[in-house]
C-alpha cells in the first residue's frame, strides 16, 4: 500500500471505516481520517487489518485534515461503494 491509497479497516474498533494512507512501512501503514486520526498523529495499523481499495489520491496535495475529510466523506458517510480487495 502506497501513500495516498484509500483503505478500509477490516479489524479493530474502527472496522468498516475508510482511511487515507499517509505513510507506509514494511509491516505497517500510518492512516488518517482527518477527524479521529489527524495528519499530525496518524494511527499505526497492521497491513493485514486493512482492505485495499482501487482509489488513490495525490498525497502531496493533501495538506490539511479538512481535505482528508472531504476526500473520505463519500465513502464513510455518502454511501459510495468501492471495490475492496
Amino acid at each position: 500500500m502506497l501513500p495516498g491509497t484509500i483503505v478500509k479497516s477490516g479489524a479493530g474498533h474502527d472496522a468498516g471505516r475508510f482511511y487515507l494512507v499517509v505513510k507506509a512501512d514494511h509491516d505497517a501503514v500510518y492512516i488518517a481520517d482527518g477527524k479521529r486520526r489527524k495528519l499530525e498523529a496518524p494511527k499505526r495499523k497492521n497491513r493485514r487489518h486493512l482492505c485495499r481499495t482501487t482509489q488513490t489520491v495525490e498525497i502531496e496535495q493533501i495538506t490539511t485534515n479538512q481535505q482528508v475529510r472531504r476526500v473520505l466523506w463519500p465513502y464513510n458517510y455518502g454511501g459510495e461503494s468501492l471495490d475492496v480487495s
